[in-house]
């Protein structure tokens, strides 16, 4: 049997750029990919610390070192500019595999998207 359980998360950045008119996704700084083991075009789900919206997406590789946090699409109307946001992303895993697996979770500055 395999589970859905958390396999990356992005604790609390802050939202730097919205682009309604760009195709769609979330482009993310290639340094919090990294550091997340995220890849491009990796399903994503966005949850907005501000309003409580939730959604999903896919990752778009971000200039590294930028801090860079774009919603890009319709998803600019629902997640603002200086809004505070967690990115999770799963992954399907045998059951007894997940009793041990350890999720990547990092924590950045929210003042500049940096790691600590």
């Amino acid at each position: 049997m395999f589970i859905e359980v958390i396999k990356s998360k992005i604790h609390q950045v802050t939202v730097t750029e919205a682009n309604l008119h760009y195709v769609g996704s979330i482009t993310i700084d290639e340094d919090l990919m990294d550091a997340a083991d995220l890849v491009e075009n990796e399903k994503v789900q966005i949850l907005d610390i501000n309003n409580g919206e939730r959604l999903d997406t896919y990752v778009i590789k971000g200039t590294r070192g930028s801090g860079e946090i774009c919603l890009n699409g319709p998803a600019a109307r629902k997640i603002a500019v200086g809004d505070i946001i967690i990115i999770l992303s799963y992954a399907s895993i045998d059951f007894n595999e997940a009793k041990s697996f350890k999720p990547k979770i990092i924590f950045p500055d929210t003042e500049t998207n940096s790691l600590k």
